[in-house]
């Protein structure tokens, strides 16, 4: 094996993602595997578009020009958005920061890359979500005539009747559902390894009794296998991102064909947002929301009712009625006394 040119670059990198944030910052492994992606994209950055081998990466090439080089890469190449291109970014200056802690002789190249500025997300008041008929446009294309087109189905419904994220979907287990008690539920752990109950519907109940015939007919429903699962050579393994991102983008891509509502590229967030809409919509409390999704706090729910313009365009149409705004009457105004459109129209509710 050929010597690391900078073996203390890949001793800190090792202690960082298998001591220092499982052990010491108590990071989920979600968390450590998005750190551990982040850094791997840099190397293979380095290594494809810089013709460095990984065994010459040292701290000297890491500095401002590289690493600006590579965000603009994620960018413009792999069409990464503003907050992907960001985390990156956080990621690696965490690995540098905690290098810079362990060896002081790291600061000077520390502070070269504090230089690397994030970028102003100018969208991030916009909401990508899923509109009622894209939704359903997406769910008609399974099919359900094969085994993949019933998991496929029952993922996607599951993931929009919890408006969870797609890794707390993948990292259910069978002892996470309960359908039979009175009021059927998921329990969800989220970021941070915070643990909620959500709801579930009782169509939702049908089509996981439907799949775990298919899929888990010798297993108990405190069995500790995951919920959606791959097989490679007969042994069951967690299904992936990418496997999701796979049919999503089939499905979004013939949908597309039926419905214009549906985005370009479909995405598991999508449904989440499409999820928090609808029912913001139909009149769930913001507080009550924020719970419901997981959020650590209410100002991340927010952008829900930023986002909302066809309630504004609601709210307004309300206000006006179908009369002709250049005519002057001396009808009180539709909005007084209903304090609930008052709250709307100024931004309280």
């Amino acid at each position: 094996m050929k010597k690391m040119k900078d073996e203390n670059l890949f001793r800190l990198l090792r202690s960082f993602l298998t001591v220092y944030l499982p052990d010491q910052k108590c990071c989920s492994p979600n968390t450590v595997k998005a750190y551990r992606a982040a850094l791997n994209l840099l190397f293979d950055f380095i290594n494809s578009r810089k013709n460095i081998s990984l065994s010459n990466i040292t701290f000297e090439i890491l500095d401002f020009q590289l690493v600006s080089d590579f965000l603009e890469w994620l960018e413009k190449v792999r069409n990464c958005c503003v907050a992907t291109r960001n985390h990156r970014l956080a990621c690696i200056r965490s690995f540098f920061s905690y290098a810079e802690m362990m060896d002081p002789s790291v600061m000077a190249f520390h502070n070269e890359l504090m230089k690397v500025p994030l970028k102003k997300n100018t969208n991030s008041k916009r909401v990508d979500f899923l509109t009622e008929n894209a939704l359903k446009a997406i769910l008609q294309q399974p099919d359900t005539k094969t085994i993949l087109g019933i998991r496929n189905l029952f993922y996607m419904i599951l993931l929009y009747d919890t408006g969870a994220r797609d890794r707390e979907i993948l990292d259910l287990q069978l002892k996470d559902i309960d359908v039979t008690s009175q009021t059927p539920c998921v329990y969800l752990t989220g970021k941070g390894r915070k643990e909620r109950i959500v709801p579930i519907m009782q169509k939702t109940v049908a089509h996981y009794n439907n799949y775990m015939k298919i899929f888990h007919s010798s297993t108990t429903s405190m069995d500790e296998q995951y919920l959606f699962y791959t097989k490679q050579h007969e042994k069951k393994q967690q299904m992936s991102d990418d496997n999701v991102a796979r049919f999503l983008k089939i499905y979004g891509v013939k949908a597309r064909i039926q419905c214009n509502e549906v985005p370009e590229r479909v995405h598991p967030h999508q449904f989440r947002h499409g999820r928090a809409i609808h029912m913001y919509r139909n009149g769930m409390p913001l507080a009550l929301l924020s719970e419901w999704l997981g959020h650590a706090n209410l100002e991340t729910t927010m952008i829900y009712a930023y986002a909302d313009s066809e309630m504004k365009r609601a709210a307004i149409q309300k206000a006006t009625g179908q009369s002709n705004p250049l005519i002057i009457k001396k009808e009180l105004p539709f909005w007084k006394d209903d304090d609930e459109l008052i709250r709307m129209l100024y931004g309280l509710k």
